[in-house]
């Protein structure tokens, strides 16, 4: 009933900077709380930041971002001076009434 679509990974170098976006779209009034999570290769997914119905901005890690355009039902995940142990592919995740969904997923590479 919910679908979620990330996009802006790519291959980047050390010290950069890049704008992941999570667009959802279903039933989109069932969603509360919205995150961000990351898998680095050979280990387990883990989260990086969740951001309530309603919120604007929540700041993790120092130098990442979460941010929430409700109106357009996006999340946004804001990542600075990007390192290679920031390699991972990203995860968008909704969390509805019922259920939780996932995106697919989008990759991320940080290397020089």
């Amino acid at each position: 009933q919910v679908q979620l679509v990330e996009s802006g990974g790519g291959l980047m170098q050390p010290g950069e900077s890049l704008r992941l976006s999570c667009a959802a779209s279903g039933s989109v009034s069932s969603i509360g709380a919205m995150g961000w999570y990351r898998q680095a290769p050979g280990k387990p997914r883990e989260l990086i930041g969740t951001i309530p119905r309603g919120g604007s901005t929540v700041s993790v890690k120092g130098r990442f971002t979460l941010s929430r355009d409700n109106a357009m039902n996006t999340v946004y995940l804001q990542m600075n001076n990007l390192k290679p142990e920031d390699t991972a592919v990203y995860y968008c995740r909704a969390f509805a009434t019922t259920r939780v969904y996932w995106g697919q997923g989008t990759q991320v590479t940080v290397s020089s």
